[in-house]
Formats: structure tokens, sequence, C-alpha cells
């Protein structure tokens, strides 16, 4: 093995360490009850949401698509999983992973279906068909008594119960962990350069010989997959699929997860999520309900974000473990020289 591959190994090995001693911290605050019912519901609605803002962008960031319909895949999902886990009859801890996957399947089947015409289109177009979408899913669920029309879906088995107060928050993060890892690995590879591509260029990605509508549709495809899980998970957080609760308002609030992080970063997203998602939470005591005022200072963020860094917190650019370290020891370094020269 070369110095090269046992340099990204013990990165590997590194990143999955990190996220394992996170993982068991947060776990044994939850199960020793340092962290309240309220608190571990909130970590899970964190992770929930950084699954959301990580999938949406693969195709507005890296891809370069502008999608309005997000909410549409993610209500697909939170039904698909939740018919499942309430009349298969198996036992939850069985028919909940199965759900997940057949809630992705569900979401990915639909993002086929729209995705084919759609991303033919670029710009306003294609973010107008997507809107459309996701508000044509939300008023048909309103519609069809089988899902339980304008009153929702209720009677969701909980992951989290008291004698099992982190079981959602293990399938979330395990969820996390995997999404993360497949779009970094997703973004250095030749798919993932291919996407890129298109999102610089389209007609040069084209004259290159890059399939660029089998591209654009692997994208929305695995961000619609990613979607629908998230979807699942919602849906078994809160106990009760409300179709209003996944209206253009909520696509919206997931693009600015998006933009603030940075489109294209995939550690922009995770940061501006996971802000997004406590900050109500911290903000109770002082604005009152702050959910009435979210999406008021939501848009007051964003427009001070695109006045002074348009391209988000982060831009494009990645927090790892490889680039700290490396900053790091520059400054040993740069303190070493400087301390010679003295």
């Amino acid at each position: 093995m070369d110095r090269r591959k046992r340099k990204r190994l013990l990165l590997y090995i590194l990143n999955l360490c990190l996220t394992a001693l996170l993982f068991t911290v947060l776990t044994l605050l939850i199960d020793s009850g340092t962290l309240d019912r309220m608190q571990s519901n909130l970590l899970s609605l964190v992770c929930i949401n950084v699954i959301l803002a990580v999938s949406l962008n693969l195709v507005t960031g890296v891809l370069g698509q502008l999608v309005l319909g997000h909410a549409g895949f993610m209500l697909v999902g939170a039904y698909a999983a939740a018919l499942f886990t309430k009349n298969s009859g198996l036992p939850l801890g069985v028919s909940f992973p199965i759900g997940l996957v057949l809630a992705g399947v569900v979401a990915a089947l639909f993002s086929v279906v729209i995705g084919i015409p759609a991303l033919r289109l670029k710009g306003d177009y294609l973010a107008i068909i997507t809107l459309g979408f996701g508000e044509i899913i939300r008023v048909v669920a309103n519609n069809l008594d089988v899902v339980g029309g304008a009153m929702g879906l209720s009677g969701i088995k909980a992951m989290a119960t008291r004698d099992n107060p982190a079981g959602l928050f293990v399938y979330a993060f395990a969820i996390v962990a995997l999404v993360v890892f497949i779009m970094f690995t997703f973004g250095r590879s030749r798919h993932g350069r291919a996407v890129i591509a298109i999102r610089e260029d389209e007609i040069a990605a084209e004259a290159s010989g890059i399939n660029t509508t089998y591209y654009k549709l692997l994208a929305f495809v695995i961000a619609a997959f990613i979607a629908g899980v998230a979807g699942g998970l919602y849906a078994h957080h809160v106990g009760v699929v409300d179709p209003s609760k996944f209206d253009f308002n909520k696509s919206v609030e997931i693009l600015i997860m998006v933009v603030l992080g940075g489109m294209g970063s995939i550690t922009g997203s995770i940061i501006s999520a996971t802000v997004l998602t406590l900050l109500p939470e911290l903000l109770r005591g002082w604005l009152g309900d702050f959910a009435d005022y979210r999406m008021l200072v939501y848009s007051i963020i964003l427009i001070i974000v695109m006045l002074f860094r348009p391209t988000g917190l982060l831009g494009r650019y990645e927090v790892t473990v490889a680039g700290a370290a490396s900053r790091v020891k520059g400054w040993l370094s740069r303190g070493r020289s400087s301390r010679k020269e003295v």
C-alpha cells in the first residue's frame, strides 16, 4: 500500500472513530436521562433536517439545478413508511428499517416520473415544475381518504419510547453518518465529477461526452431517495403525517438551509441545518412562540448572508479532519520558524 492510500485509510478510520465517539456520548446522555425527552427529540429533528439539507444540496448545490418541491418527496416517504409499519403486522424493530427503505424507493420512483420530463428544462422552468409537483402531492394527500385526508395519518408507532428513549435517534444518527459519507464519496467519484462538470458548463460537459440527462436524473433520484427516508424518520418522530406540514414553506425552509450553509458544501448544510433547527428552541423564551416568526427571521438572516456572503457561510469549502490537521500543522511550523528567527 502506497503512502497516499495509507493516509486516506487513516483518515477514514479517524473519521469513523470520531463519529462513533459522538454517537456514543449522545446516546449515553439520552439513555441516562441527562437529556430529557424534548431535548432528545430535538436531536432527532436535527438529524432529519441535516439529511434533508444534504440531499437537496446534491441537486441544488452540486448539480446546480433549483428544486422547490423537496417537501413533496419527504411527504411521499412519510406516507410510505407509516403505512407499512402500521399495516405490515411485523414488530416495529423489523418493519421500521424496511419501511425506511420502502419510503426511499417510493420517493425515488416519483422522482423518476417527474424528473424525466422536468430535467430537460433549466433554471426557473425546472423550479416551477418541481414546485407544482410538491403542491400536487400535498393536494392529492389532502383529498385521499386512504391516508387520512386533511386530518392526516395518525396512530403511527413511535420509535422513541420511555424504555428506549434513544430509539429513533440511533436510526437518525446512523442515516446521517451514512448519507454524509455517501455524499462525500460521490462528490469525489467519476460520477460526482461529471455532475460538477454539468453545473459548471452543461454545454461543454455534453460536448465532452457526458450524458447530461442521465447524470441529472441520477442526482435527482438519489436526492429524492434520501428525502423519502427522511420523511419516514419524520413520520415516526411526530406520530402524525399532516399534509399541511409539507407545503411550499417546508421546501423553502430546506432550501434556506442549503443556501445559508453554502451551495455545494456538505459541511455547510450540516452546520446551517443544525443551527436553524436549534434556533427556534434557543429563542423560544425570548420571542415567545418563535414558530410564528421563524420564516420572518430566516428571511432576514438569508438577506443578510446574501448581502455580505453571497456564496453562503462556507461557499463550496468543506471542513474536514485532514484540512484541520494540515492547518494546525501549518500554524505550528510557522510558530517554530518565527521562534528560530527571534
